[in-house]
């Protein structure tokens, strides 16, 4: 290796990608790429083998002026089915990983190197550029010349490990576990909550031993001096209790962090039946109970086990300074223990009535306002407001319930946790007065500081058990929705195949949950890549069913359906997803830029693409229309658009990735006459080199397709071309007339009759 330093990624010319065989496919997928994104395309293949996984570097949709940013190149290895994240590392770091995958450096011109290996006696690595052939050898690269080239940026890949029976529960123990990963602040705050103890104690004891003292000898050298100690034990004890505070802010906002995360990961992954038998609001409820389990386990449970701690310290002293107190101090603990614990079981009854009331309260006020067009549109006011009015009364009156029944055990502990405090005193001068062994007023006075600080723990200590029940239920509610069955495994394996479009139905029976009769009955059909099919036929006969089954939404079918000769079940659902395009009869935009909605999830396309989809869907000539264009802002519930220009921008997001296979499910019933026969026109466009499958009432829209499928009652009736199933499909045919009463069966216009003309004229 010479002296001057060079990048290890641009090495290579990039005509050596041909020679490389594991990444062979990526000559035909670089062209016209610039050197520094084909050496990080190489990369990601390279790792993305390694692992044992076909990257196909044409459904990346590259293009010369696109970034090879970090988070893009993450993402190829994310879409991949591999693990992927970014992390900042330096020299010695990855000196110390033994792991032996290759690793992605991000070099600072743009490029890319690999870490194949490691010289820990020369101290340097091996580098390889992703471009090169595998039987060149690796280049040793030191600390010094890999800093000219590298400032740390890397990327970290391994397979994913684990599916749905490796995901844990959520439950306590999860949540504990989460907690536990932050031991070294739990350790620091346990560290904290002993001094801030021993220094709350201290004065107290100061006091007991010296006020007699100061009193009887009017020493006011002494009393200067504990006042100084008292100080200092304050100042101590205020800049610790403010450090432990602002640990404990970190660790909760860490445990919110990683819940937040993990919810919204499990909630992503659960099947989209589930959404759909499930109210929103109910959902939203159960869901935001995760921040009393944290308030529980950050809040008040820590502050039981730091109380009980000055327990165990405190038992002891008072015991030393008079047993007979001490003992009548436990007691009472112990009784308001009792008392509290019988009104346990009630209160968490009462706790799960109001959460359930809670739940329906919230569901009112979430269905109203995301039906609010509705609401409005039929004048629904009032009868929203009488339903929400009963919800919260409802609510309200389990509320003082609870709150009644809580005042209870709360009133009738109050006595002995005013005798711990100030009784203990009065019992103790009545010991001094009538014993031989008179208790000093020391003595007595350390007990009244002191018994307090004991009763106050134990009582918090059974009060705690409430907390335990409301968390409890808190667990239980957000449990009971990502603890479902979820599609995690089946997003996560399973074949990454290129796909063609060839699509086969073969003795496919299914039926919904709840229902006898069978959406699909035994149906079997089978059209090659390419093909552009109609689905016609009543309500309610299977068309929109079909398109489900070939969106993975339902899989408990049986008999079979293959992709390229793929059985779907086999097939990675993220990857079919992302190779199919979607659009549906009412379809949601998100808030921002109409650019942003149509490569919504693309992050690897670049504005060309979006006005090419815009283009072919019909929706360029509004969208240039618009105040600011594609930088237009869409709001929520899009209402400065209508339902056509939806309807075309939804288009555009489906067709912007060139899907394989295009489905489209009553894609132009809301469209106005004239958007629709837009659409349709570029309809061939559209399909050209994919799959369709269309879904529509309006037969006049597939009179192009290449064939058309009758369903009805869940079966195949027929399949063939409009003009043959005009012909031998009574079905068909009675649709057809139906809707096109003014044309002949072929679809030409009836000739009208030619006016003639009055011969007496």
């Amino acid at each position: 290796m010479n002296d001057t330093p060079r990048s290890p990624g641009s090495g290579a010319h990039p005509g050596q990608a041909a020679t490389n065989p594991d990444i062979a496919a990526l000559n035909d997928a670089a062209i016209g790429l610039t050197p520094t994104l084909e050496s990080r395309l190489a990369a990601v293949m390279n790792v993305a083998r390694y692992h044992g996984v076909e990257m196909n570097p044409e459904t990346l949709r590259l293009r010369r002026d696109e970034p090879a940013s970090p988070p893009v190149s993450i993402e190829w290895l994310r879409e991949a089915g591999l693990w992927a994240r970014g992390a900042p590392l330096n020299f010695r770091q990855l000196m110390k990983i033994d792991d032996p995958a290759p690793i992605v450096l991000l070099l600072d011109d743009g490029g890319a190197a690999l870490v194949v290996g490691r010289n820990r006696e020369q101290q340097v690595l091996l580098l390889r550029d992703p471009r090169s052939p595998r039987s060149e050898p690796a280049v040793p690269v030191d600390e010094l010349r890999l800093k000219q080239v590298w400032s740390g940026g890397t990327l970290l890949a391994r397979a994913t490990r684990g599916g749905v029976e490796d995901e844990p529960p959520f439950n306590f123990a999860l949540i504990a576990r989460m907690v536990w990963t932050d031991k070294k602040i739990l350790r620091d705050i346990a560290i904290a909550s002993v001094t801030i103890t021993i220094l709350s104690i201290i004065p107290i004891l100061i006091v007991m031993r010296t006020i007699g003292t100061v009193i009887q000898y009017h020493s006011v050298a002494t009393l200067e001096l504990v006042t100084v100690l008292l100080i200092v034990a304050v100042f101590f004890e205020m800049l610790l209790s403010w450090g432990r505070k602002l640990l404990e802010v970190v660790m909760a906002a860490k445990l919110d962090a990683r819940l937040n995360l993990m919810i919204f990961d499990r909630l992503l992954a659960l099947p989209i039946e589930f959404f759909e038998r499930e109210q929103a609001g109910v959902l939203s409820y159960k869901i935001s109970q995760v921040y009393k389990v944290r308030q529980f386990l950050t809040g008040r449970l820590m502050n039981t086990f730091i109380d009980m701690f000055m327990v165990a310290l405190l038992l002891p002293l008072l015991f030393y300074m008079d047993a007979t107190l001490a003992w009548t101090i436990l007691i009472a603990a112990a009784m308001i223990a009792s008392i509290i614990g019988v009104f346990l079981r009630p209160m968490g009854a009462m706790t799960s009535r109001i959460i359930a009331a809670e739940s329906a309260k919230n569901s009112v006020m979430v269905e109203s306002v995301y039906g609010i067009r509705t609401v409005k549109a039929l004048a629904l006011e009032p009868t929203r407001a009488a339903d929400w009015d009963r919800k919260v009364a409802h609510t309200a009156d389990l509320n003082i319930r609870a709150s009644q029944l809580a005042n209870w055990p709360a009133t009738l502990v109050m006595p002995l946790q005013r005798y711990s405090q100030y009784g203990v005193m009065i019992l103790g001068s009545y010991i001094a007065l009538n014993s031989n062994n008179p208790v000093d007023a020391g003595t007595l006075f350390g007990f009244m500081m002191l018994g307090g600080r004991v009763a106050g723990p134990l009582v918090s200590l059974a009060g705690v058990m409430e907390h335990v029940q409301e968390a409890q239920a808190a667990v239980y509610q957000v449990a009971s929705v990502l603890n479902r069955p979820n599609e995690r495994r089946a997003l996560t394996h399973g074949l990454r195949p290129r796909f063609e479009g060839a699509i086969e139905f073969d003795d496919v029976t299914f039926r919904y949950e709840g229902t006898k009769t069978p959406a699909l009955d035994r149906m079997s059909f089978k059209i090659p890549a390419g093909t552009m099919l109609g689905l016609v036929g009543r309500s309610g006969s299977g068309k929109s069913t079909v398109t489900r089954l070939l969106q993975g939404i339902n899989r408990d079918y049986s008999g079979a359906i293959k992709i390229d000769g793929n059985d779907m079940r086999e097939i990675n659902l993220r990857h079919l997803r992302k190779n199919f395009g979607m659009v549906l009869q009412d379809n949601f935009l998100f808030r921002g830029s109409v650019r942003e909605n149509i490569l919504a999830g693309r992050p690897g396309l670049s504005f060309e693409d979006a006005v090419q989809a815009a283009r072919l869907a019909g929706a360029e000539e509004f969208i240039e229309r618009l105040p600011q264009g594609y930088d237009t802002f869409i709001q929520e519930g899009s209402p400065n658009l209508s339902g056509g220009q939806k309807q075309r921008l939804a288009i555009a997001r489906a067709i912007v990735s060139d899907p394989r296979v295009l489905i489209l499910d009553e894609a132009t019933s809301a469209l106005d006459p004239e958007s629709e026969a837009l659409v349709n026109a570029n309809l061939l466009r559209i399909a050209s080199g994919r799959t369709m499958v269309i879904v529509s009432h309006r037969l006049s829209s597939l009179i192009d397709c290449d064939l058309i499928m009758v369903l009805d009652h869940g079966r195949t009736m027929d399949i063939g071309t409009h003009h043959e199933l005009v012909e031998r499909c009574a079905i068909y045919r009675h649709l057809w007339l139906q809707q096109n009463r003014h044309l002949d069966p072929e679809g030409n216009a009836y000739a009208k009759p030619a006016p003639a003309l009055n011969p007496g004229e």
